[in-house]
């Protein structure tokens, strides 16, 4: 029933082209881009090479999928590659300020993304990750079908959802059929606290282990997900970060470095970034953007000046307990899981 709510209206006419980007390890890949598709008869296309934005963008204008369900690194690396270049110039940003043709030009550029795309589509899903709120606000602006879910490995895999026009942006959509979800917390609406998910989609246990089937599925059958979040009044949930990345400032307050990385990766030639701490200080590593530090023809002085700016700038914007000490160049891009979300255990020890 799940699958049906999320992909159902979608993908009606069969014969209709899907690409798979997920890993097929991975209970997201395989739900979504493989067991539904072949199901319900459309054509699944398999990328045979590392999936680049180049890559996937010629797969996007020779396939036309009809839907596209990735992570939001994926996503953003398109839009950021493809699209901000062309509107980020002057000319652009004067059209955009005139409200007598602002219209047209959110409408053109809107064609121009969805044409990036493939130009066949319904929807994209993004899901597996916090989506960037600058590529998120962009495409919200557009009025561009996009939405954004959340799920788990353990609730097969899906546990909220919301069709593009009836997203909240910044959301992660609401509990989908059978599926019940509440926040441990006094105030759910404004205090963060664990989401916590109950229905026919949460699995029965992990094979051959109580011990830990009891540890994140309580007495109550409710599934802790370890992730930290908060739901509006109308359902619509909103994810802080993760329970085991949350650092806590000398005065007690709790920082989610998950937010601080968004803000960092808007930020001049940073392609992505992971906040740590060391004591009471917070520590920015980031991964720069070499392509285009090259096509500017900026040495690693120039880079680091760069990224020095950039930490100026965002603790312009920050409470004083989660303001960045320093910023540390990562030369190589971090380490990540096959669903791309960074490994941040690997590098607690650095800075």
């Amino acid at each position: 029933d799940f699958a049906c709510q999320v992909m159902g209206k979608h993908l009606e006419k069969r014969g209709n082209n899907v690409i798979s980007i997920l890993p097929m390890a991975h209970m997201y890949g395989m739900a979504f881009e493989f067991i539904y598709e072949f199901i319900e008869g459309k054509h699944v296309f398999f990328l045979t090479r590392v999936p680049s934005p180049a890559i996937i963008a010629q797969a996007f204008a020779d396939i036309k999928p009809c839907i596209i369900i990735a992570v939001p690194l994926i996503i953003e690396k398109i839009i950021r590659k493809r699209v901000f270049p062309k509107i980020q110039n002057n000319k652009m940003r004067l059209l955009l300020s005139m409200p007598v043709i602002n219209k047209k030009v959110i409408e053109k550029i809107c064609e121009q993304v969805y044409n990036s795309f493939g130009g066949n589509l319904y929807e994209i899903i993004v899901g597996g990750a916090a989506f960037n709120q600058e590529v998120e606000s962009f495409m919200k602006r557009l009025n561009f079908p996009y939405t954004v879910g959340y799920g788990a490995t353990e609730c097969a895999p899906i546990i909220c959802y919301a069709p593009w026009n009836e997203f909240v942006a910044g959301s992660c959509g609401k509990a989908v059929a059978h599926m019940q979800v509440k926040i441990d917390s006094p105030d759910p609406q404004h205090v963060p606290g664990e989401i916590l998910a109950k229905g026919l989609n949460v699995m029965l246990g992990y094979y051959k282990n109580e011990e830990a089937t009891r540890t994140t599925i309580d007495k109550d059958g409710w599934y802790h997900t370890g992730d930290l979040g908060l739901i509006d009044e109308r359902g619509n949930v909103f994810i802080k970060g993760r329970s085991k990345n949350m650092l806590l400032s000398s005065n007690g307050q709790n920082i989610y470095p998950e937010e601080i990385e968004d803000k960092l990766n808007s930020m001049a030639l940073v392609m992505e970034s992971v906040v740590i701490q060391r004591g009471d200080k917070l520590i920015g590593l980031v991964h720069p953007d070499y392509d285009e530090a090259r096509n500017l023809g900026l040495t690693n002085d120039d880079l680091e000046k760069i990224m020095e700016q950039n930490r100026q700038e965002i603790n312009n914007v920050l409470p004083a307990y989660s303001k960045i000490s320093a910023m540390r160049i990562h030369e190589e891009e971090f380490a990540k899981t096959p669903k791309k979300s960074i490994k941040r255990y690997l590098y607690q020890e650095e800075g």
